[in-house]
This record gives C-alpha cells, structure tokens and sequence, in this order.
C-alpha cells in the first residue's frame, strides 16, 4: 500500500516528491496519474473503467483486470501485458508524456494501475454508469488521502 500512498501523496502535494521516494517512480508521479486517471475516466479514450476492463477481456486478461476490482488478491500484470491490452502506441504515447522508454513506461503503469484500480471501486464491482469523469476521479482520489 506504500507505493500508491506515495503516489496520492504526491498528487495531493502537487507531484513534489523526491526521486526514488516511491520505488523509483520519483519525478514521473505527477505525470503518471493523470495518464492513470485519463485511462479510467468516462471521457477518457479507453471508454472508462469499462471499456478498459472490455479491452482487456478481448486480450484474454479479462480474469487480471477483474481481480482488481474484485475483493480478493490482485494479480500482477506485466508490461508487455498492458502493452497488449493498450497497444503499443498507446503505451508510446504514456512514455513521451512522461519522459520516459516505452518499457519503463508499461512497468510504472503495472506497477500502478492494479492498486488505483482496486481503491477506486472498494465495493468489489465497476459502478454501473463508470468512475465519473477525470475530475470526480482526482477527487476521490483526494478524498482517499484524507482517511
């Protein structure tokens, strides 16, 4: 839970945090989760939390993506996983946002997504009408860090 507590942590400070302070994820905290949040929100290009989980479905993940959501274990995904899911322009479009290769760009997300994912829907299933938009989704992100 560190490294997502790092990762709200920094949102909520303005992504201010040092280098290395959350598993090396340093300076791209800022950029990472407004990519994460884009992903997930209703008016994003993945068609929201929906769409993304419809996405990795039709990959075969659909089980990986699920166990986010889902009250259980998480299970971990790789960064050519999501490259698979996403495509690879897609993940080419994260690294340049974020300054980064491709590869490191995939990991920071794996790395990301799954935690984001599960704290967003606590109640163990997708909202029916989605995550709301980008905004709704940074403030409950920012309502998380207050408890």
């Amino acid at each position: 839970m560190g490294l997502l507590d790092s990762v709200l942590g920094a949102v909520m400070s303005g992504g201010q945090q040092q280098a290395g302070a959350a598993g090396g994820l340093g300076g791209n905290l800022g950029a990472l989760l407004p990519v994460i949040t884009g992903m997930l929100s209703n008016d994003g290009q993945q068609g929201g939390l929906g769409g993304l989980l419809e996405k990795f479905n039709q990959a075969g993940l659909g089980d990986v993506a699920n166990s986010w959501v889902g009250k259980g274990e998480n299970m971990p995904i790789s960064a050519d996983q999501l490259s698979q899911v996403l495509g690879s322009g897609a993940i080419g479009d994260i690294a340049s946002k974020l300054g980064v290769g491709q590869g490191e760009a995939g990991g920071m997300l794996a790395q990301m997504l799954p935690g984001i994912i599960d704290k967003l829907t606590p109640d163990g299933q997708a909202p029916a009408g989605g995550l709301g938009g980008a905004g709704d989704l940074m403030g409950m992100l920012g309502k998380m860090m207050q408890k």
